[in-house]
């Protein structure tokens, strides 16, 4: 009797270990994707859509060149995007807490940065610029500005090369760009220094007969996608689309559209 019950129990042991090996193997599946894929469905991509040609809303609609860049990315990688928006210096700490996944919104490639953040691969060749009203004779470059005023956006590279670079002057930053280029209009600061190719774009719209670009290019810089630390299959995707897309002709068709050439 108590040799049958020995047998039977280590019948009950061998199936319990066959089951947690099969399920052991399943959770495996599920983890990395049926089709051997690290990449979720759906990621959460964030931009700031003040800052045009790049993102800004336009008829109830995200448009611009990010905007158009960043869902031919995810097309071409295979996931869908659940876009939000934020202020541009909520991008960085929304992608340390994983709020977001993603982040494009112009956003210039650190050293400092890349310690909190990953970076895709280079996509749009920057640097800085400065206006000042179009009736302003005594500002032609970064070397006038000791001791006045310049307006930028808060929480850019821009904010930190004012701090850095130009002594005497005093970095005013707003959250919202279209209030910093107000302040330069109606005289409550004297410049603006901000990205060359949204200093260009208001300039030639909202700007226009209001504010002049005056000195050179300053610090020229490149823009990166974000990416949240610890997701290196999604930035080597990302990377991946990117050189597709450059090499088909499509990244070229999106800057054209945007900015008049390729």
């Amino acid at each position: 009797m108590l040799k049958g019950n020995w047998k039977l129990i280590a019948m009950l042991f061998v199936s319990l270990f066959v089951v947690l090996g099969l399920t052991a193997c399943g959770d495996d599946d599920a983890a990395s994707g049926a089709d051997g894929s690290a990449l979720k469905d759906e990621y959460t991509v964030v931009s700031d859509t003040s800052f045009v040609p790049f993102e800004f809303k336009e008829d109830g609609e995200y448009v611009g060149f990010d905007i158009d860049l960043i869902h031919a990315i995810a097309d071409e990688a295979g996931f869908k995007i659940d876009f939000e928006t934020t202020n541009f210096d909520g991008i960085i700490p929304g992608l340390q807490t994983g709020q977001f996944d993603i982040a494009i919104a112009g956003i210039g490639i650190t050293e400092e940065r890349a310690k909190k953040i990953d970076y895709s691969d280079p996509y749009y060749e920057s640097g800085l610029r400065l206006a000042v009203a179009e009736d302003n004779d005594s500002i032609d470059g970064i070397e006038d500005l000791d001791g006045l005023t310049v307006a930028t956006r808060l929480g850019s590279t821009s904010a930190a090369f004012i701090e850095e670079n130009i002594g005497g002057a005093e970095a005013n930053q707003y959250e919202q760009l279209d209030q910093a280029y107000l302040a330069v209009e109606n005289g409550s600061v004297d410049a603006i220094l901000y990205d060359a190719p949204n200093v260009a774009y208001y300039i030639q719209t909202e700007g226009e007969g209001k504010l002049k670009m005056v000195g050179d290019l300053y610090q020229a810089e490149d823009y990166g996608i974000a990416i949240s630390q610890g997701n290196e299959e999604l930035v080597e995707a990302i990377n991946e689309a990117l050189e597709t897309l450059q090499e088909n002709g499509e990244y070229d068709d999106i800057h054209k559209k945007w900015f008049g050439e390729e």
